[in-house]
C-alpha cells in the first residue's frame, strides 16, 4: 500500500516539523508534501538554489513557475497559495493529503473547495521525531554546551558580585539586577552560536513561581533559579538546562529543599529505563519528596511543594514528546532524550529546581548534561 500523501505549508524557522522535514532554515512559509514516497518542496525563486543544494533528498520545485502557468491560463488572474497548490497537487494527481493540527485553516477549506480532502492526522506529526539518532544527540548536546556557556557566565559574575547594603548584590558599583544577569547570559549563548530567549534568572521570592522570568535587583542569601533553553542558530536544535544557586550563605529551609531535589532528580533519573512510563518517572519524583516531608498542597491561594511535571523530550522543540507526568502514557524508549527537573516552591522563602538533559539507552540513561551542582557560590 503506498504512504498516504503528506502535506506541510509552513515556514523552517518557526515549524519544527518543518525543518524535521526538509532540514533547512527559510523564514518564509513554502510547500512541502510527499507523493509516491517521494519528498517535494515549492519554493519561490529567491530560496530555490540554496534549498536544491541543502535539502537534497527532496526534489525541489518552482513556486514561480506554477505562478506564471496560472497567470496564463486564466487571463492574467494572479494566483493564490491554494491556487498554486491546488495545481501543484493536481499535477500529481493527488487528491487526498494528511496535515497536522496546526495546518492553517482557511487553506484547508480552500482546499476543500478545490474537492482535495484534507485529512487530520492525530497527535504528532512525525512521531519519528522522538527518537533521536546518533547525531541530533549531538546537535542537542551542542545546544546544551551553549546553555552551559551562558550559565558559566552568570555564575562567574554572581561569584564576583559583592555583597552590598541591605544584602543587595553589586557587580562593578551597580546592582546586578534579573535583567542584567539574564543579558549576561544570553549575550555569551549568541557568542557560542545560540538564541536565547526568554531565560529565568529569578531571585528571591520570584523563584517560588517557576516560569517566572525575574527581574529587579539580586539579594544575597537567597535561592536564585536560572533556567536557559537556547537554540542552536546552526541546527535548530534546543539544549536545556536549569541550575538554583545561592550567592552567600542559603538558610537551612533553602539547603534542605536543594538536598531533597537533587534526591528526587536522582530517584527520576533511575526510572529512565526502556518501556517505562513518563507517569512512573514523574512518580517517582513525586514519592521521593514525599519521602523527604514535601507535600505539595494549595495555601492561601498559592501552589506550594511540587506541582509541575519531571520532565519533558527535548528536540527541535524545546518541548516535545515524550511527557514525563503524572498523565503520560508515553513509553520510554531508546533514543528519547528527555529533561529530568524536579522542583519545590514555597511563596514565602523561593524555590530551587535542578535540570539536566538525559539519552535513554538500551543500558543505563546517560546523563548530556555537564554542569556542576553547587548551593552556595
Amino acid at each position: 500500500m503506498p504512504k498516504e500523501n503528506l502535506l506541510i505549508v509552513a515556514d523552517s524557522e518557526r515549524n519544527a516539523d518543518m525543518l524535521y522535514a526538509v532540514g533547512t532554515f527559510v523564514p518564509d512559509p513554502f510547500i512541502w508534501f510527499t507523493s509516491q514516497n517521494r519528498e517535494f518542496v515549492v519554493v519561490s525563486d529567491l530560496e530555490f538554489d540554496r534549498v536544491q543544494r541543502e535539502a537534497k533528498h527532496c526534489r525541489t520545485l518552482s513556486y514561480t513557475r506554477y505562478e506564471r502557468r496560472h497567470e496564463r491560463e486564466n487571463n492574467g488572474d494572479f494566483p493564490g497559495l491554494s491556487d498554486v497548490l491546488h495545481a501543484i497537487l493536481r499535477e500529481r494527481r493527488i487528491k487526498k493529503v494528511t496535515v497536522a493540527e496546526s495546518f492553517p485553516l482557511g487553506l484547508a477549506k480552500a482546499l476543500r473547495r478545490h474537492k482535495i480532502k484534507v485529512r487530520l492526522r492525530d497527535g504528532s506529526f512525525f512521531p519519528e521525531r522522538a527518537i533521536k539518532s546518533t547525531d541530533e544527540v549531538k546537535k542537542i548536546s551542542a545546544a546544551l554546551l551553549m546553555a552551559e556557556v551562558g550559565l558559566s557566565e552568570g555564575i562567574h559574575a554572581l561569584r564576583h558580585a559583592r555583597i552590598g547594603k541591605a544584602r543587595r548584590l553589586m557587580l562593578n558599583q551597580s546592582p546586578l539586577t534579573a535583567e542584567r544577569l539574564r543579558a549576561i547570559i544570553d549575550t555569551a549563548i549568541l557568542q557560542a552560536g545560540g538564541n536565547s530567549t526568554h531565560t529565568i534568572v529569578a531571585g528571591g521570592r520570584q523563584s517560588s513561581d517557576p516560569h517566572q522570568h525575574g527581574h529587579g535587583e539580586l539579594h544575597a542569601d537567597e535561592p536564585i533559579v536560572i533556567d536557559i533553553y537556547p537554540r542552536s542558530q546552526c541546527t535548530g536544535y534546543y539544549g536545556d538546562v536549569t541550575r538554583t544557586v545561592v550567592r552567600g550563605r542559603a538558610t537551612e529551609f533553602t539547603r534542605a529543599m536543594y538536598a531533597a531535589v537533587t534526591k528526587a532528580q536522582a530517584a527520576a533519573m533511575t526510572q529512565l529505563r526502556n518501556g517505562i512510563r513518563g507517569a512512573d518517572v514523574h512518580n517517582a519524583a513525586e514519592e521521593s519528596f514525599l519521602e523527604s516531608g514535601y507535600k505539595t498542597s494549595r495555601r492561601n491561594g498559592h501552589m506550594e511543594g511540587f506541582f509541575h511535571g519531571t520532565g519533558h523530550g527535548v528536540g527541535l522543540d524545546v518541548h516535545e514528546a515524550p511527557r514525563l507526568n503524572r498523565r503520560s502514557h508515553d513509553m520510554l524508549r531508546p533514543g528519547h532524550v528527555v529533561t529530568v527537573e524536579p522542583g519545590l516552591y514555597y511563596p514565602d522563602v523561593g524555590g530551587v529546581r535542578l535540570e539536566d538533559v538525559v539519552l535513554v539507552t538500551r543500558k543505563a540513561p546517560k546523563n548530556l548534561t555537564r554542569f556542576e551542582k553547587q548551593l552556595e557560590i
